[in-house]
């Protein structure tokens, strides 16, 4: 293999170290947190800030981060990127009171929207878009699947084995070799020309995602109908609106509106956020079922998602091979109807189920579709974007996973807890009756997550055109605006 060729592979190693660390965090914390909670005194309602300080800032600052990556070089940011949530991670493991975990949580987060965006623009420009670049992005894919399986199993083993603190240090020696690599292997491309920086458009956008991420996760404490969860999410939208505006002015917009014209990113960013609303409340509820139901261990937890990490691994290896062949619009299509089907097998769990026959088919059905899906989208997503927007396109997809993957979790847990307390008030005579009303609201949320994700499934066959991206074919770039528009 040629130097230039086997440095590129090298590159993708290195990108795909930092995804996996950033992937794996948002789900390793989830089988520690009951560690957490005796270790550092934290009372019950507080304890969920652990998991929501990384992704307010994670979901809130992911555009703010691509463009910056755009604007001031994609290597320095991704390393400044890593730096900070290695930091950031070995000062969570060193906390010695609640206020000080979430504040580095929060920061952690603040590093995650840095360098995430970062990563997949580097990959963007350095692999040429077709056959090469969707295998690389096949193998993104996977990473990025799989490490959400592999952070509930890694958490299990460190929190039983050695404390909660190690699932922070894991990061640190990791991030420390991303860093070495980056300097010797990551290439230095050139800056685009910068006309100034767009500071309202990143304080509006950031505004924005911020608060409507913060009303998403505060939603189940306060209620979907109180006044300031309507009042929050109102503020999210003027403040959306006034982002706007400001795009159709700025000299230099942080996000240029005319990058909706590419049919195929619009159409991505669609199903992403459908894809993310759907598949994180699947591992979040499954955690619950197999913990509080089942009586599974956080370890044996960990080793039961083996399944579907591997099911992701192999179907994203095969994703690259078929959008070649069949195209984006098909392969997606098909990843979306088979994660809706692994939901609907899941909706039919019960209070005495089985590994084997309750929960592996459905593994294995919902892996394959997220394999199918998280190559092709990422793909569609970067298809005819110019380098010097990369950073853009890949804080917009990043960005909208994240927010999908909030509102999924706090919209359906809400719908959860309410068939669990009417089911519960109905049966109030029955002993024992907690378990199956767990169960009965955990089956009626994997239903409408269904529903979710074949609302993926219609919005894939009508916004991508049959030959979207084939990996042979120009990539589709269809004007959905009128361009004096």
């Amino acid at each position: 293999m040629p130097q230039a060729e086997s440095r590129k592979w090298l590159a993708l190693v290195i990108l795909c170290a930092a995804q996996f660390m950033v992937v794996l965090d948002v789900s390793i914390v989830n089988v520690a947190l009951p560690s957490i909670e005796r270790g550092l005194h934290f009372s019950e309602q507080n304890l969920l800030w652990v998991l929501n300080a990384y992704t307010l800032l994670f979901g809130g600052f992911l555009m703010l981060g691509g463009r910056v990556a755009d604007n001031l070089g994609r290597r320095g940011v991704f390393i400044v990127g890593v730096g900070l949530f290695s930091t950031a991670s070995l000062f969570c493991g060193l906390a010695t009171s609640s206020g000080w975990l979430v504040a580095a949580r929060a920061v952690q987060g603040l590093g995650a929207a840095i360098a995430s965006p970062a990563a997949l623009s580097i990959l963007t420009v350095t692999f040429e878009e077709g056959r090469e670049r969707n295998r690389a992005l096949s193998i993104w894919g996977a990473i990025a699947g799989a490490g959400g399986a592999f952070g509930v199993l890694l958490g299990g083993i460190l929190t039983q084995e050695v404390g909660w603190p190690w699932i922070f240090y894991v990061n640190v020696p990791i991030g420390a070799l991303v860093i070495v690599g980056s300097f010797s292997v990551l290439q230095q491309h050139a800056r685009e020309k910068v006309h100034g920086f767009d500071i309202p458009g990143a304080v509006t956008v950031t505004a924005s995602l911020s608060l409507l991420v913060f009303a998403l996760v505060k939603s189940n404490d306060w209620g979907w109908a109180s006044v300031r969860t309507i009042s929050t999410l109102a503020a999210s939208a003027i403040v959306l609106v006034a982002f706007v505006l400001i795009e159709r002015r700025a000299v230099a917009p942080l996000v240029p509106l005319a990058i909706f014209r590419n049919r195929s990113l619009t159409a991505s960013n669609v199903v992403s956020l459908v894809l993310g609303a759907s598949i994180f409340s699947m591992f979040y509820f499954l955690s619950l079922y197999m913990q509080l139901v089942l009586g599974y261990s956080a370890l044996r937890t960990g080793i039961g998602y083996l399944s579907i990490a591997g099911a992701i691994i192999v179907a994203a290896g095969a994703a690259q091979a078929l959008v070649a062949k069949i195209g984006v619009r098909a392969v997606l299509a098909i990843g979306m109807l088979l994660a809706a089907g692994g939901l609907v097998y899941f909706s039919q769990i019960s209070v005495h189920g089985s590994y084997v026959g309750t929960l592996l088919p459905g593994f294995l059905l919902a892996g394959t579709g997220l394999g199918l899906s998280f190559v092709p989208v990422t793909i569609g997503a970067m298809s005819g974007v110019p380098p010097r927007e990369a950073g853009v396109a890949s804080g917009l997809i990043t960005t909208t996973q994240q927010v999908g993957g909030a509102l999924g979790v706090a919209v359906l847990s809400t719908i959860a807890v309410s068939a669990t307390r009417n089911y519960l008030s109905t049966r109030a005579h029955v002993a024992s009756v907690a378990p199956a009303g767990l169960t009965h609201g955990f089956a009626i949320a994997f239903l409408c997550g269904a529903f979710v994700a074949g609302a993926g499934v219609v919005v894939t066959l009508l916004g991508f055109t049959r030959s979207a991206s084939s990996g042979r074919d120009a990539p589709e770039f269809e004007v959905l605006v009128p361009e004096q528009a």
